[in-house]
């Protein structure tokens, strides 16, 4: 997951100084990558709107370029993990600067700014992946 900064530190550390991104996020990108696509790079749901080893909707795609404020992401860059990777970081900065994981797999699934008040839609997927989570951490 080393691999995850190389294009996200640029951008993102003028926003968080010295915080070690990958660190921060290193570990739940893995646990979600594993949950929603097994880590298959070209992985497209059954109804085709979500698409990469994270499953992004070209809503997340366009929400990304926003707040950056140009068009940095197109509709094929979620075929690219470290380009999935990137936008992951730049949605989770954005709307959870606080870095709370649980706050970060609830967002991720659902896109509700409001996800950690309404839990119940999440709880499945969260337990998913949490219990990859800490699967992928009892190998280390």
């Amino acid at each position: 997951m080393t691999l995850l900064l190389c294009c996200a530190t640029a951008i993102s550390a003028q926003k968080t100084g010295s915080v070690d991104l990958n660190k921060k996020w290193g570990a739940v990108i893995s646990a979600i990558e594993q949950v929603e696509s097994e880590g298959k790079a070209n992985a497209v749901s059954r109804d085709g709107k979500y698409v990469g080893c994270l499953q992004i909707s070209e809503i997340l795609v366009r929400e990304c370029n926003q707040i950056l404020g140009r068009k940095k992401f197109t509709y094929a860059d979620r075929l690219n993990k470290q380009k999935s990777y990137e936008m992951f970081i730049i949605y989770q900065e954005h709307f959870n600067k606080e870095g709370n994981m649980e706050k970060a797999i609830r967002l991720w699934n659902s896109g509700d700014l409001k996800c950690m008040q309404r839990k119940a839609s999440t709880e499945g997927y969260y337990r998913k992946v949490m219990a990859k989570f800490n699967q992928l951490a009892d190998r280390k």
